[in-house]
């Protein structure tokens, strides 16, 4: 009973993040060197960081008078018709949504979150796994979008698993050890920085930093499932790759983010080592 409620306060919470996710993600897709986005693209203003990707602009002026059939009486000097721009404007005025899908990032967060949560049962690391699971997914979404994994998150991901996952180590019935989180952490990111140093075309920094949490959460059960965490990284984006060089000419040379696979194999490993323990 008590792993039950674990399991649906999870879901209920990985719902909940995924519901405020897409503004976040509408926001911090842009390339490097650019502002994050302040405005929607009917160009309204964007409130906040976290919520729906739905605006809700007040129309401004008065409201749009009732169309006329009698159209000659309603030129404007552009050729258009009065009508026509008022309807325009009055869609314009009207809610309209942008970014990704929030029945797609609750379901997501959702789903991923109660996996967790199932798999480390009432073991203090479950919480802190639970926890950093919607910043994944956040990352995963801003770097399909625009291919970037921006600091503002990858940095802070790796702080909150040294910090969360130390502080497990502390209770009692802790599943891992927070020297092996730390192990992992420096030996993933030094991996990616050798690839990225080796080949910078095919290798970002953002994916180096992202490695620093990874290898930190995927460290806590042991060299094992580092291992395999970080295989399972490599082989997903492999697989993807050959897909795309079997889709025609010119695939493989097309450039894809790799967070998500880095972030689909490391969630793999922890679930595997979750079960298994």
């Amino acid at each position: 009973m008590g792993l039950v409620v674990i399991i649906v306060a999870a879901v209920a919470y990985g719902a909940a993040a995924g519901l405020l996710l897409p503004r976040a993600a509408y926001r911090l897709s842009v390339e490097p060197g650019a502002g994050w986005r302040d405005r929607c693209p009917e160009g309204h203003p964007v409130p906040g960081w976290l919520g729906p990707p739905r605006c809700r602009p007040a129309p401004a002026g008065p409201p749009p008078r009732p169309y006329r059939a009698d159209a000659s009486a309603q030129r404007d000097p552009r050729g258009g018709t009065a009508g026509r721009r008022e309807r325009a404007a009055a869609a314009a005025a009207a809610p309209h949504g942008y970014g990704v899908s929030v029945v797609g990032t609750v379901l997501g967060s959702g789903a991923v979150c109660g996996a967790l949560a199932a798999a480390c049962g009432g073991r203090p690391e479950g919480a802190v796994l639970v926890g950093v699971a919607p910043v994944l997914l956040l990352l995963g979404l801003v770097d399909l979008a625009v291919q970037r994994l921006p600091d503002v998150l990858t940095l802070p991901l790796a702080a909150a698993a040294v910090l969360g996952l130390g502080a497990a180590a502390l209770v009692p019935g802790a599943g891992g050890s927070w020297r092996g989180a730390l192990l992992g952490g420096a030996a993933l990111g030094a991996a990616y920085l050798v690839l990225f140093l080796i080949n910078p075309a095919g290798m970002g920094l953002g994916d180096v930093k992202l490695a620093l949490g990874l290898g930190v959460i995927l460290g806590w059960y042991g060299w094992g499932v580092w291992a395999a965490g970080a295989f399972l990284g490599f082989l997903y984006g492999a697989l993807y790759g050959l897909g795309l060089v079997l889709k025609g000419p010119g695939g493989g040379r097309t450039a894809f983010a790799f967070g998500p696979f880095m972030t689909a194999g490391a969630l793999t490993g922890v679930l595997l080592a979750g079960f298994g323990a």
